[in-house]
């Protein structure tokens, strides 16, 4: 079972290293408009905390991505009878 959700989440590395640095890309503008709205205006702030749950959210689930899919590359090879196209189905 865990080995069919770590193949799932895995699919596609390429769209998670994307979700992971549009998180990322969202982080760094969150921190900006707090560190703007700390000397300017404080409703920036607020802006940047909005900003702040996306981007955390993006960021990790994109690395979750990445990790199952480096994670299900030792498990192939740990394991090598078992074919990751599988995805841990029973023949």
């Amino acid at each position: 079972m865990l080995k069919s959700v770590i193949y799932k989440l895995g699919q596609h590395p390429k769209l998670s290293l994307k979700r992971f640095f549009i998180g990322l890309g969202l982080f760094a503008l969150s921190l900006l408009a707090i560190a703007y709205g700390y000397y300017q205006h404080a409703w920036v702030q607020l802006i940047g905390l909005g900003l702040l749950a996306p981007a955390l959210f993006f960021s990790g689930w994109g690395y979750v991505g990445i990790f199952a899919n480096r994670f299900s590359q030792v498990i192939v090879t740990m394991h090598p009878d078992d074919r990751s196209a599988d995805n841990g189905k029973t023949k």
